[in-house]
């Protein structure tokens, strides 16, 4: 599922939460598995690692396309690194010992600054496929798992702050907008 050189990719533009309509409808299948696509991933890779961030959606960077990068430590610490194309989320149960759900603090490259605290399940898993088509799953705990759901919302058209309170997402917002003026 890794593909080689996957930073050699160029970085392209964060899109920022309301700058784009892009980020707030759900993205369009993938149905063309060819060079494009292959560059398209490794660009993702790229813009992610120039971001700072720990998954990236394609409509982040301004391209309908169901597909997510990921490069984010689980549970125990594992780095999870891949991507994901047309992804399907299920929500896992949890082992014996693991918490159904965290709450924890996230926040977003297109939503730049706050982080709010939001309940996410602990164990996910996204099923889809690679570039050429072919079947790939990724399973998840902790915060691997939240970025796994995180980033299908993003498909999906929905950024983490459009889950939380409205009070809480216009304050998180304005506050976004006044560090990108800064």
């Amino acid at each position: 599922m890794r593909l080689p050189g996957r930073y050699d990719g160029v970085a392209r533009p964060i899109v920022t939460y309301g700058s784009n309509p892009v980020l707030h409808r759900p993205c369009a299948p993938v149905t063309e598995f060819d060079r494009d696509l292959r560059r398209l991933v490794l660009d993702m890779f790229a813009s992610m690692e120039a971001a700072d961030g720990v998954g990236l959606a394609a409509n982040q960077i301004g391209v309908d396309a169901r597909v997510f990068v990921i490069d984010c430590p689980d549970a125990g610490g594992e780095d999870v690194v891949g991507y994901v194309v047309n992804p399907v989320l299920t929500i896992l149960e949890p082992a014996a010992d693991e918490p159904a759900e965290e709450v924890t603090e996230e926040g977003c490259l297109s939503v730049p600054g706050p982080y709010a605290e939001l309940p996410r399940a602990f164990r996910a898993r996204v099923d889809g496929v690679n570039v050429e088509g072919d079947p790939v799953r990724i399973e998840a705990t902790g915060m691997a798992a939240r970025c796994l759901q995180h980033e299908v919302d993003h498909l999906d058209g929905t950024v983490y702050v459009d889950r939380l309170p409205e009070e809480l997402r216009e304050r998180l917002l304005a506050e976004s907008r006044e560090s990108v003026q800064q």
